[in-house]
């Protein structure tokens, strides 16, 4: 209870010798009230920029992780990677259904192919079968004209797709493709939507290059295959052919073997086997949940899959780390150079609270040594000084808290600038307000209560 009433009298104290003099005190916090809003008002426009930053990387693909299948072998020689066939669409379903970590999953089956609309054609790069999850995998959630196709186009396997704007500009000329048809391999396909354009990836690659559909359609009409007979990237040359009429209509064949009656198919099931698809793209929640995303996948697939402990993996999951390591630099960058700013403001501040507390000391050399007279120690005369620091810099904090959030208010609003508000930053300016008034308080205050109480009397 003394101490606690001591604390009190040294507040009261410190306030009364700070409303001596009110415009000094004003002028002594100004460069901390200065330092902490350039420190809070940078650092939200720092998040706010490092979110724009954050969401334009994952557009281009920074959080995407593909799922490729694992390695064919045949007598000791392997086919290499993703020429086996273990996944499925439903392994896709799953991953959505049971990873936490995961935003969105999409199979893919892929085919080469020659494009024909009326009298022009083109060979894309990219000719996806897929699921409308593609789209939030990838970030491409506006269409530039139209709309996507739905879940019920991939049950029905309708002929429908989506084209990017390079498809659309060489096949159509300027003109509005939508609703009108395109041939892939001799199969028509009824355009729904044109993508909004993203240009070119990290690579140099074309990503408006792309034509999307069901990817049952160019599972079972385009590439021909009802079921896990070959792998698609294996089946290069025959999706690389070049379109033709011949295939129109098909040839007469001889049967040379009657099929079976409903009696035999009973007696005598043959296996389904499964629907293969080349590939399983995911998205996952943010940059920092991809390590917890393949952990998840990983363990859902190898139960699905059944595999043993000791068996290795039948796939293979990649992520973009070298855009990951773009993200983290670009971040990192940012707030190194947002913490100098910060550094040099608050020295410059602390070097104003010192200055003032000199000055202090010594027009108030005289009332040093007259309260050491009375009584008072040196820890008294040094916790009163202190104090005083430290309330200059507090409400230099305060006043600075406010109008950084105000200049970030007026960014956002004038400017259309990106601000975020960082409760973090707000938490340190008052700590570091405290610290400041600390560090750059107690010279002064040391120098006043290692004055001789004669000689401060004698001071005039």
């Amino acid at each position: 209870m003394k101490k606690t009433s001591r604390l009190l009298r040294t507040f009261r104290t410190a306030v009364s010798s700070l409303r001596r003099n009110v415009m000094r005190a004003v002028l002594t916090t100004l460069g901390i009230v200065i330092g902490i809003a350039a420190v809070i008002a940078m650092m939200e426009i720092g998040s706010g920029s490092s979110a724009a930053i954050q969401a334009t990387v994952a557009s281009m693909g920074a959080n995407t992780l593909m799922i490729f299948p694992g390695a064919a072998s045949t007598s000791g020689i392997s086919f290499g990677g993703g020429s086996g066939m273990t996944l499925t669409p439903q392994d896709a379903d799953a991953i959505l259904a049971e990873c936490p970590a995961v935003r969105a999953a999409a199979p893919v089956v892929r085919v080469r192919a020659q494009i024909v609309c009326g009298s022009r054609n083109w060979v894309p790069q990219s000719i996806y079968g897929t699921t409308t999850q593609f789209l939030d995998v990838r970030d491409w959630k506006t269409l530039a004209e139209g709309e996507p196709f739905t879940e019920r186009d991939v049950r029905n396997g309708s002929k429908v797709c989506l084209i990017g704007k390079t498809l659309s500009r060489e096949l159509f000329q300027g003109e509005s493709p939508v609703g009108r048809e395109l041939r892939v391999k001799n199969v028509t396909f009824r355009v729904v939507g044109v993508l909004a354009p993203k240009g070119a990836n990290m690579m140099g690659m074309d990503q408006d290059d792309i034509l999307l559909a069901p990817w049952t359609t160019i599972k079972y009409r385009v590439s021909g295959q009802s079921s896990t007979t070959s792998n698609q990237s294996a089946a290069g040359s025959a999706s690389s052919s070049m379109n033709t009429l011949n295939n129109l209509y098909p040839s007469s064949t001889v049967t040379l073997y009657p099929e079976r009656s409903a009696v035999q198919a009973a007696n005598s099931p043959m296996p389904v086997r499964f629907t293969n698809v080349d590939q399983v793209l995911v998205a996952a929640n943010g940059g920092e949940e991809i390590p917890a995303a393949i952990r998840q996948m990983t363990s859902l697939l190898r139960e699905r899959h059944r595999l043993e402990t000791a068996e290795p993996d039948d796939f293979t999951i990649r992520d973009m780390t070298e855009m990951t390591k773009v993200l983290s630099s670009t971040t990192g960058l940012m707030t190194k150079l947002l913490l100098c700013v910060a550094l040099i403001s608050l020295i410059v501040g602390g070097v104003g609270i010192m200055n003032i507390m000199l000055v202090s000391v010594t027009e108030r050399t005289h009332e040093i040594g007259l309260r050491m007279a009375v009584g008072a120690r040196s820890r008294d005369i040094l916790r009163q000084f202190l104090t005083e620091a430290i309330l200059l810099c507090l409400i230099g904090g305060v006043l600075g808290i406010l109008l950084g959030r105000g200049c970030s208010w007026l960014v956002r609003t004038l400017l259309h600038w990106p601000t975020a508000i960082s409760i973090g930053a707000i938490v340190a300016a008052v700590v570091v307000s405290a610290g400041v008034g600390i560090i750059f308080g107690f010279y002064p205050a040391w120098k006043a209560s290692r004055m001789d109480p004669i000689e401060a009397l004698r001071y005039e």
